[in-house]
């Protein structure tokens, strides 16, 4: 006798859905589970043995075969415990089967019988929807996570016995409800603030201009000057989060189990900082089976790498096509997974190995071919990447000293706001560019138009600065975004000329 349970699985951030078909027959005891199991998979026959037994029924004593479809995808997790525990239940006629058409039903069983929570359940639940699915069945603790995903009824499941009363009609349960608004409100405010930081004026109108249009930013500074702080801070002077970017996000960390307890929508951008001993797959995402890196978790938000030349170059440089592309595919011999990665990186370094160099208070102890050497461990490629480059100097003790605030974050995204808006306006026909900083050539070509007094000035850059075609395309970005702060429709020469500062590494490359 077979009997089919819907449940689902994830590849990549996106989830589908997988048929548990189970069959019984025969007189001697046996079971297999097929479908390219993975070894949680595999070993969940003991733990749905115990559950079941302890639960209160029978394991029957037949050759049990368990199917999950499509065959050709591998399955991993315990998420189909309680999918397969239903199957046999029913197949063994211990359940009324007809209901389990109704649902998609995932949870991992204890040996009591409890249903603990799984990974990625907004994912699978959204898949759910998309398939036409009208209900579904998620542990009590992923409850609230899958109810983010419109147009499907959620019910929270506590154990295996109640899951069996609820699908007979023995038992009710309510369809979990969550107010998105007001998770919103909730979860969306940040516990630092930028008007912390003391002085640093310079730095904080480079992190406006930044979170203004989207851009890539490199401070350089000596130890203790701020820049940490700063990065800290940059988040939350970037636009709140849509709807849509929440949801995305939330299912790339619900997917890998790091959705913080209790929080079932991460609404404030994600803040990523790896240290500088990570690992290539780390950072980019990989393993035998694919698994989100630092690029992707810091999609929507924010990716530091403090101490930048102190990454292994080829870490940092596999960054290149990802920042270019907006997502990465990780490729493998049995799969391949493509996850999103558009993300605004700040990156910190000292001046040079000691941390003093052109300091005014501190002696250099670096040799010139030392400091040279140090900076040659961030190549060119990747600095044309990054749009704006600023020093950080140490901050003067009358700054540290005074009682005086500065701007709040909330007064600075304001303004990004609304430079913002004027950017979707502009960006409203074009797919997947909702900022200056993603702007293609065509587009520079379009809305970066400059007058001839911009046009000599950033003509004399090239030529002193031997910058390259993609630094000029920086100063043009960086040049409309700063207008957009103004409000001013034509890039004005004053842009140009505070972008080209903005190139500092690129002007030091040749001195």
């Amino acid at each position: 006798m077979v009997r089919t349970v819907s449940s689902a699985a994830t590849h990549g951030i996106e989830g589908f859905v997988v048929a548990v078909e189970t069959n019984l027959e025969g007189f001697i005891p046996g079971y297999i589970t097929v479908g390219l199991p993975d070894n949680a998979v595999k070993e969940s026959r003991e733990r749905v043995l115990a559950a079941i037994k302890n639960s209160g029924y029978f394991f029957p004593q037949k050759r049990i075969t368990v199917n999950l479809a499509p065959a050709d995808i591998r399955k991993e997790g315990s998420s189909y415990d309680l999918p397969i525990a239903l199957g046999i239940l029913a197949a063994s006629g211990q359940m009324d089967s007809d209901p389990l058409d109704k649902y998609v039903i995932l949870g991992e069983l204890s040996l009591e019988g409890d249903i603990r929570p799984i990974r990625g359940a907004l994912s699978v639940a959204l898949a759910a929807a998309d398939k036409g699915f009208e209900s579904i069945i998620v542990p009590e603790a992923n409850a609230r996570e899958a109810a983010m995903a419109p147009g499907i009824q959620v019910f929270a499941a506590r154990n295996l016995m109640q899951t069996v009363g609820f699908i007979n009609g023995e038992e009710a349960l309510q369809p979990t409800v969550v107010d998105t608004s007001r998770l919103f409100m909730e979860h969306s405010q940040y516990p630092i603030d930028l008007k912390d930081v003391k002085g640093q004026e310079a730095a904080k109108r480079t992190l406006e201009i930044a979170a203004a249009g989207s851009h890539n930013l490199i401070m350089i500074g000596p130890p203790g000057s701020g820049k940490t702080m700063l990065a800290k801070r940059f988040p939350t002077i970037l636009p709140q989060l849509t709807v849509a970017e929440a949801l995305e996000t939330t299912k790339i960390h619900s997917v890998v189990g790091l959705l913080p307890p209790e929080q079932s929508l991460l609404a404030t951008r994600p803040y990523r900082s790896p240290h500088h001993t990570t690992s290539g797959a780390g950072l980019i995402g990989g393993g035998k089976f694919p698994r989100p890196g630092e690029i992707s978790l810091a999609h929507n938000g924010v990716l530091f790498l403090d101490e930048l030349p102190e990454f292994k170059k080829n870490v940092i440089e596999a960054m290149r096509q990802p920042m270019e592309d907006a997502r990465v595919t990780i490729s493998r011999a049995l799969i391949s997974t493509t996850y999103p990665s558009r993300f605004v990186l700040v990156a910190a370094m000292n001046p040079c190995p000691c941390g003093f160099f052109g300091d005014a208070k501190n002696e250099c102890t670096c040799s010139p071919l030392t400091v040279q050497r140090y900076r040659a461990k961030i190549s060119g490629p990747l600095l044309d990447r990054i749009d704006i480059h600023v020093e950080v100097p140490a901050v003067k003790f009358e700054d540290l000293a005074s009682m005086e605030e500065g701007e709040s974050s909330e007064t600075v995204r304001n303004r990004g706001q609304q430079a913002r808006e004027i950017q979707t306006r502009r960006f409203k026909n074009e797919n997947g560019i909702y900022a200056n900083a993603h702007m293609t050539s065509n587009h520079l070509k379009e809305y970066c138009q400059l007058p001839k007094e911009g046009m000599n000035l950033v003509r004399t850059a090239i030529d002193r600065l031997g910058l390259s075609a993609r630094a000029y395309d920086r100063i043009l970005k960086v040049s409309r975004t700063i207008a957009d702060l103004e409000g001013i429709d034509q890039i004005q020469p004053a842009h140009v000329a505070e972008a080209i500062q903005y190139r500092s590494l690129d002007r030091e490359q040749i001195m």
